[in-house]
């Protein structure tokens, strides 16, 4: 019998939020049945200790670093999570990858798109394998569209629609943070911090835009600075752009929204495609549902229960419903397998020319609002 395979090293840069979900994913890793690696988390470093301290009871961590150039240094790490604000993605991608590690980066992929551009072409220079963290597109809904999309069933698009919502910034109360600030976010504003999981899928699709019409809202503009003042919040807090793209030698309109201000929801990603044959539909306001329709005398949308079919298998039986974590793992698993030339025909992560072209549409974006006019790319 052949001895397993050597896991992968990874070190998470940025103990957040983020960091802990990937450290949560890697500690369930024995629930995947047909992933052919295993990842280990070896390294973290924050310049809070507190929030290192989390990670202490984590028992494969063997480096703890406030200064992820330290971390970077060590020789028993294959891979760097990095989950830092935006302004701070270009220089550490850049180490990372000039350092010898291959790279999973945080959406955006840097914070603007000449700082993507250096990212990208730096690591094609150094053949590094470089994704980025998307992951929606690995629910069981989400998968099955793609799929049939591909198929040609759909027949000639009609219509598309991508969105992804939130609604936490409607209280005019909540203090600000570096997400609503120029410049740790970026110009772009919300179609940084939320754009990646609106265009991955439509990228993957060959979907790119030719036209953009953006209209971009700056709903608050002051909020409290947590010290009893107020500090101006100067990113677009919501994106709605109206484009088209060529699909068959037609044009099709296809929209997509990014908003921080949606009332009533909660992190919700959702897909619409029409064909003149058959469409697709899914929110995650329904996680395991997907809407389908297909052309008769009479169209009618039809409901079915998906469950855990997932991309890689998992000890989870088919009648539950996938959650956040179990997408979070998925797309570790599509990383990890594709970085080892074993992904199949499963889904991929966003790569990097596909980042590039997500901050091609928000650059047009911004040309567009600037201009209040249709921006062609």
């Amino acid at each position: 019998m052949s001895a397993a395979p050597a896991p992968v090293r990874v070190a998470v840069v940025g103990a957040g939020l983020m960091g802990r979900e990937v450290a949560s994913a890697f500690g369930r890793w024995f629930a995947l049945l047909d992933c052919p690696v295993r990842p280990e988390l070896t390294a973290v470093c924050d310049l809070n200790p507190k929030a290192l301290d989390w990670f202490r009871q984590v028992p494969t961590v063997r480096h703890f670093e406030s200064d992820y150039r330290a971390l970077l240094a060590r020789p028993d790490i294959d891979v760097a999570y990095v989950a830092l604000p935006h302004d701070l993605h270009e220089a550490a991608y850049l180490e990372v990858i000039r350092s010898g590690k291959d790279l999973f980066a945080e959406k955006p992929f840097g914070i603007d798109l000449a700082a993507a551009r250096r990212v990208r072409d730096e690591a094609a220079r150094l053949g590094r394998f470089v994704r980025v963290s998307s992951e929606f597109p690995f629910l069981p809904a989400a998968n099955r569209m793609f799929k049939l999309i591909k198929s040609g069933e759909l027949g000639r698009l009609i219509e598309i629609r991508a969105a992804f919502h939130h609604s936490s910034d409607l209280d005019p109360n909540k203090p600000i943070n570096w997400k609503r600030q120029v410049a740790h976010c970026g110009a772009a504003g919300v179609m940084n911090d939320l754009g990646m999981h609106v265009a991955h899928l439509p990228l993957r699709l060959g979907w790119k835009p030719k036209t953009v019409h953006a209209t971009l809202q700056k709903i608050y503009r002051t909020r409290p600075d947590g010290r009893g003042g107020t500090a101006p919040c100067d990113t677009w807090d919501n994106a709605s752009l109206h484009t088209t793209v060529e699909i068959g030698g037609e044009t099709v309109p296809m929209t997509l929204e990014m908003k921080r201000m949606a009332p009533t929801e909660t992190n919700t990603w959702i897909f619409e495609a029409l064909g003149t044959d058959r469409g697709v539909r899914h929110s995650t306001k329904e996680p395991k549902t997907l809407w389908t329709y297909s052309r008769g005398a009479e169209q009618t949308w039809t409901k079915v229960d998906l469950g855990f079919d997932t991309p890689f298998k998992t000890i989870t039986g088919a009648i539950f419903e996938p959650g956040f974590p179990d997408v979070l793992m998925q797309m570790w698993a599509a990383f990890l397998a594709e970085r080892a030339g074993a992904l199949g025909g499963r889904f991929g992560c966003a790569t990097p020319d596909e980042a590039v072209a997500h901050h091609e549409i928000w650059a047009a974006a911004l040309e567009s609002q600037r201009g209040q006019s249709v921006v062609t790319l």
